[in-house]
């Protein structure tokens, strides 16, 4: 199965470091910022987003299930860990690796903002839009991509190609389920 290179190394790179500096300019240097990244998918984003943030940050995970062992959302979310520390009082950024119907975002909103975070917003770093069947407010977005299976930096296809530095798209009979 070959995968085709979307968003190369310095791209991603790039990218990152300038919605770190946006998120510090938005919140200013001296809040804490606390993100909560969304597991398995968004951990590497998570990890260089939290370098390209200056002053005080956080994190904490959780992880939800949407997909199972196949390339298609079964269309039903289920918390499979939750957090570790509480968000009243805190300014969240739900950290993600990827939204593409919106359910699993929508979820994670409802869920977190009755956890009474003082803001509740959301950094993904793929979106696709021509997916979405629930409108989910994006405040930072890394890139828009078209319909397609997508691998790598930490997103995966039966647990596989997690460790890409860069994006690609699978081609091939897996790369045609989505």
């Amino acid at each position: 199965m070959a995968i085709e290179i979307l968003i190369d190394e310095p791209a991603l790179r790039h990218r990152v470091s300038e919605l770190g500096a946006r998120i510090r300019a938005d919140y200013g240097s001296s809040a804490s910022v606390h993100l909560v990244a969304v597991l398995k998918g968004a951990f590497v984003f998570l990890a260089d987003l939290m370098r390209a943030i200056e002053g005080p940050v956080t994190c904490d995970f959780i992880a939800v299930s949407s997909y199972g062992a196949g390339t298609s959302s079964s269309g039903e979310v289920k918390l499979t860990k939750d957090l570790d520390h509480g968000l009243q009082g805190r300014d969240v950024i739900i950290v993600e690796d990827i939204i593409d119907t919106g359910l699993t975002l929508s979820y994670l909103k409802e869920m977190l903002s009755a956890r009474e975070p003082r803001s509740l917003r959301t950094a993904c770093l793929l979106n696709k839009p021509s997916r979405r069947t629930v409108a989910v407010p994006l405040e930072y977005v890394g890139f828009d991509i078209d319909d397609r299976f997508v691998v790598g930096y930490g997103l995966d296809c039966d647990q596989q190609h997690r460790n890409l530095r860069y994006i690609g798209a699978l081609e091939g009979p897996a790369g045609g389920l989505s």
